[in-house]
């Protein structure tokens, strides 16, 4: 299974801010919008990821507060990616190794969506259940054997 797979299921609603947007007006659209992450874009290009880890960090290193502080300053500058040709091993992987929740999808510069580590489990899951159909509907259709044999 690819990224490709997830994306297809999801959809392509995609939230986004610029690194110059007060946190606070950030953290407004995570809420509103109940999603757990924004993609920094700046000038067409993906500059950064924003989470609710970046936020907590930001207000605890701000004295509890948003405050005045930007996006820039608490966004994580350097997100690991995948393209829609990553294989969902291989994200499985990488999220569990770089304890990412989100992963920007990117294909020739452009962004092309965003998974997190539910749409992973998810689909994982989904996977599971249609194989163990599959194998159940095998079993139950399997001819009977010959007993004069």
């Amino acid at each position: 299974m690819k990224v490709s797979d997830i994306l297809r299921v999801k959809g392509n609603a995609l939230f986004t801010v610029t690194p110059d947007e007060p946190l606070a007006v950030a953290v407004n659209t995570m809420a509103e919008k109940d999603i757990g992450s924004l993609v920094v874009m700046e000038h067409g290009e993906l500059v950064g990821m924003l989470t609710f880890r970046e936020v907590i960090v930001a207000i605890v290193g701000n004295g509890g507060q948003v405050g005045s502080t930007l996006v820039r300053k608490a966004m994580d500058d350097h997100p690991v990616t995948c393209t829609q040709e990553t294989d969902l091993d291989e994200v499985r992987r990488i999220m569990l190794e770089r304890h990412a929740r989100y992963m920007p999808v990117i294909d020739n510069r452009m962004l092309m969506g965003v998974i997190s580590f539910y749409d992973v489990a998810k689909a994982v899951v989904d996977s599971q259940n249609f194989e163990n159909k599959m194998l159940k509907a095998y079993i139950r259709d399997w001819p009977a054997e010959d007993e004069s044999n």
